[in-house]
């Protein structure tokens, strides 16, 4: 049924197999606990219908991953941390030859995150175990349940995806989900820049002052996370840093009360989060107050936005929560209020939603556009 791949030599047939189609069904089992960066224990391939296991504690994938950025297309489930974990091992961010079956299923009506096991069971009526989630897949000798879980991963993937893209192509929706899924792998490879982090974390009620705070701490903990390799919880939590702007500590014995903070980070990093919370720029550099959500227009451009939405769903058979996300919706607001470029909006609203979609909801939130900025005054 599979092969478990530990010796470089026996990888070089893999990639002559792989040089005899360019379609791949792929996944990874990995583990990501204490650090920032994941670590690879196993990569699943199904080639040519044959399931191989890649050893990633001890082979040498740099041709692996060339052969994956050539190939037609690559076939994953639900495929946000295996793309993150081929572009950090790669060093390369534009896989964009994905098909993903979970984006394709939620095409399908089957809402947005659809497990793997669910997936097989509904369009192929096969059932999997799936009681090896949380393995151990750094250690060796990996065990025989294990290894069939890490197979079965792959083994029904090539079908599952062929029965999915067939009823995708039946009711025209194919390009759509593949685009979706070109979007989706940009977005994995797309990096904040330090200088927005706080996006991350601050919302429309702290103050321009909170604001470069959360600004000065997410740059910090961003730099001593990659220089450590640890999680970002590991330094300070999101909610730690929204306490610490909202309280505001002035000294060691303050900060040691802020909701979730770490014992050894008082001790070893205190003062450096006690100065950045108190030595600030200017004032004139401080970021701008962040819009409100979306919910905050008024009730009547409220409904008509939803009904927009609901028509074009209607009209085109995408389900309403595959067509619009909330943040692409406060993206979209925060656009009309702020004057943006359209070629800043998230890359979903420009592609094939752009004249169906984008363009009517620009057209009715301009509508409201005297409320929504009277709004955003009442803020500052």
């Amino acid at each position: 049924m599979f092969q478990f791949i530990q010796q470089q030599k026996d990888l070089e047939n893999i990639l002559h197999l792989m040089g005899q189609t360019s379609i791949y069904g792929l996944d990874t089992e990995f583990i990501k606990v204490d650090t920032l960066w994941p670590k690879l224990g196993v990569f699943q391939i199904n080639v040519v219908g044959q399931v191989f296991l890649l050893d990633g504690t001890s082979l040498d994938l740099s041709a692996f991953w060339k052969k994956l950025f050539q190939a037609q297309q690559n076939i994953f489930h639900a495929c946000s941390e295996d793309i993150d974990l081929i572009y950090h091992y790669a060093q390369q961010k534009n896989l964009s030859n994905v098909f993903d079956t979970q984006v394709g299923m939620s095409f399908l009506g089957h809402g947005l995150q659809m497990s793997y096991q669910n997936a097989l069971k509904h369009m192929l009526d096969v059932e999997i175990d799936k009681d090896q989630t949380r393995s151990d897949w750094l250690a060796r000798p990996l065990t025989p349940e294990q290894l069939t879980y890490a197979a079965n991963d792959v083994f029904y993937l090539m079908n599952l995806s062929n029965k999915i893209q067939q009823e995708l192509t039946d009711k025209h929706l194919l390009d759509f989900a593949l685009e979706d899924c070109r979007h989706l792998t940009d977005e994995i490879g797309e990096e904040t820049p330090v200088d927005m982090l706080y996006h991350d974390i601050g919302n429309y009620r702290h103050s321009r002052r909170q604001l470069m705070q959360l600004q000065q701490l997410a740059v910090w903990r961003e730099q001593m996370v990659k220089a450590l390799n640890i999680p970002r919880s590991f330094i300070l939590k999101n909610s730690t840093m929204m306490d610490l702007v909202e309280k505001n500590p002035r000294n060691h014995f303050q900060l040691s009360n802020t909701k979730d903070i770490r014992a050894n980070i008082v001790r070893d990093h205190g003062k450096t989060i006690l100065d950045l919370l108190k030595f600030l720029p200017e004032q004139a550099e401080w970021p701008l107050r962040m819009a409100r959500p979306i919910r905050h227009s008024s009730k009547e451009i409220g409904e008509k936005v939803e009904n927009v939405i609901q028509g074009v769903a209607q009209e085109i058979g995408v389900p309403k929560e595959v067509l619009m996300r909330k943040k692409w919706l406060n993206a979209l607001y925060q656009h009309v209020v702020f004057h943006n470029d359209e070629q800043d909006l998230p890359a979903y609203l420009l592609g094939w939603r752009h004249d169906v979609l984008t363009k009517p909801l620009i057209d009715v939130l301009h509508a409201d556009e005297n409320y929504l900025s009277t709004q955003m005054k009442v803020m500052e």
